[in-house]
């Protein structure tokens, strides 16, 4: 059992948000929090590192809650310590370093041929997102151990999920949930491969580790589907034909569809991306999120430019009634309204194996099913994964338990070995190649890696003698992002 038991708020509320000025989803966040009437008069403490960005949300939510005449009170700071003092929940939905250091987690692979669709989990550029973001994860654990209130819950969005999550517990010492929403998501398909008319028809159980999740149980109208018939349904569906090759060549072979998307599953596997020739088999370019280099990349750019551009409309659409029908299915708001008012919720969640899924290791962050409730979170234990899907899970929690502990050492040997044992990494580059582009991508980022300071003289000495050529590659599926011009690309 995680929780300390029953905590029926007593007092008011508050959540604060970390990394507020992320404007599309920290406005969904709180749409889906107060649409729960027990929480509305909760005390939001929004902070974030960018004064303009926090202004620009306080501004949304402010106008949220004018119109719909919320008793809900909305503080915004950069003062980060002041916004978790007192809170109850905190939620991080940070990017470290932003899309500057992102850029560089693409494009420094790129020239030793290891070309990401997203780049934010596992592989070169996950690996070194994590690097960035878990110095900043235990100073965000430390402010909840001395300012937030006693049993505060962190409640953690940022990728890379495992990493994150990983840190803050086995160093941070805070409670923490790490929340995705791959497994709704691609529960979303499978309901409409098989035809449901109401999603409510399709029950599943998934379990594996995040972004590497298998449906390993589905019941359509209470009855089991098995993979011949899921395989022959993605198979003959007109779109996810075309979109999902990767996950049902996989749901092929391996006998699980997975919850991640083509292009993601693509670069976690060292299958698919492998041969620059071979890359255009298994993605479709009609969507970034099905394999397109650098696609989320490019779709965060765009992203960031259109808020700055259409702020104006987004401040309109804030004065629009919040309809609770409209309510998403993202994790926190169902899993504060649980722990507040003892409503059950059941979801798939990020937690430490501690004998939830057999078959891996103890110290791996999982997901997995789970109950939410006045008591806390309460996990299902006792899963055996499939050996396919395990073997495949425990390839990428061997690198995250390197580049983890790499980044809490600052051992730059170890964070390479990371990188080196990383299945798509390890099917491209020689081991030469992975010491110079860690290398590479630690001077790059430097301003981001506190831990690695010592370090990065001798990485700069290294590189000025490098025994590597690399080319400088777009990777085999690029397109521009189309930024407007006049507006802030991050």
């Amino acid at each position: 059992m995680h929780g300390n038991g029953f905590r029926y708020h007593m007092g008011k509320l508050k959540i604060a948000i970390i990394g507020a000025g992320s404007i599309g989803f920290t406005r969904r966040l709180f749409a889906d929090i107060v649409s729960v009437p027990e929480l509305r008069d909760a005390e939001f403490a929004l902070t974030d590192i960018s004064e303009h960005s926090l202004s620009m949300i306080r501004q949304v939510l402010d106008r949220m809650v004018q119109a719909n005449r919320l008793p809900t009170a909305i503080t915004a700071t950069t003062d980060r310590r002041k916004a978790l003092e007192g809170a109850n929940y905190v939620i991080n939905c940070v990017r470290v370093g932003g899309l500057e250091a992102y850029a560089d987690d693409i494009r420094i692979p790129l020239k030793y041929g290891i070309d990401q669709c997203v780049g934010d989990t596992i592989c070169a550029g996950g690996i070194l997102y994590g690097q960035r973001n878990i110095p900043v994860i235990l100073d965000f654990c430390k402010d909840i151990r001395e300012v937030a209130a006693p049993g505060a819950r962190f409640l953690n969005y940022a990728n890379p999920m495992a990493m994150n999550t990983w840190a803050a517990l086995e160093y941070g010492k805070v409670d923490t949930i790490g929340l995705c929403h791959g497994v709704q998501h691609g529960g979303d398909q499978i309901a409409a491969v098989l035809g449901a008319r109401d999603k409510s028809e399709l029950d599943y159980i998934c379990a594996g580790i995040n972004h590497q999740t298998w449906y390993i149980d589905i019941r359509f109208r209470g009855r089991a589907i098995g993979k011949d018939e899921l395989l022959a349904a993605f198979e003959r569906h007109p779109v996810y034909s075309r979109q999902e090759k990767v996950r049902i060549d996989v749901l092929r072979r391996f006998g699980f569809y997975s919850t991640e998307s083509n292009g993601h599953l693509s670069e976690y596997l060292p299958w698919y991306r492998k041969r620059p020739e071979e890359i255009g088999r298994w993605i479709d370019m009609s969507n970034w999120i099905h394999g397109e280099t650098g696609g989320y990349l490019r779709h965060c750019a765009e992203r960031n430019a259109t808020y700055e551009a259409e702020f104006s409309r987004i401040l309109d659409e804030a004065g629009e009634p919040i309809d609770p029908a409209a309510r998403s299915r993202e994790h926190a708001s169902f899993i504060l309204e649980a722990i507040e008012t003892g409503r059950t919720y059941r979801g798939h969640f990020n937690v430490r194996n501690t004998g939830i899924i057999a078959n891996l290791p103890d110290d791996a962050i999982v997901e997995s099913p789970g109950f939410v409730d006045g008591f806390g979170l309460n996990m299902a234990s006792g899963i055996t994964l499939p050996e396919a899907c395990a073997a495949t899970c425990i390839a990428s929690i061997n690198v995250q338990r390197m580049a983890v502990h790499a980044a809490m050492s600052g051992d730059v040997d170890l964070l390479k070995l990371a990188v080196l044992h990383d299945p798509l990494v390890g099917a491209i580059a020689t081991p030469e190649e992975v010491w110079q582009m860690v290398d590479e991508m630690l001077v790059a980022q430097a301003r981001w890696l506190p831990q690695y300071a010592a370090a990065i003289p001798a990485a700069k000495e290294r590189l000025g003698r490098m025994t590597v050529r690399t080319t400088e590659w777009q990777g085999a599926a690029r397109r521009p992002a189309r930024i407007l011009e006049g507006t802030a690309a991050d």
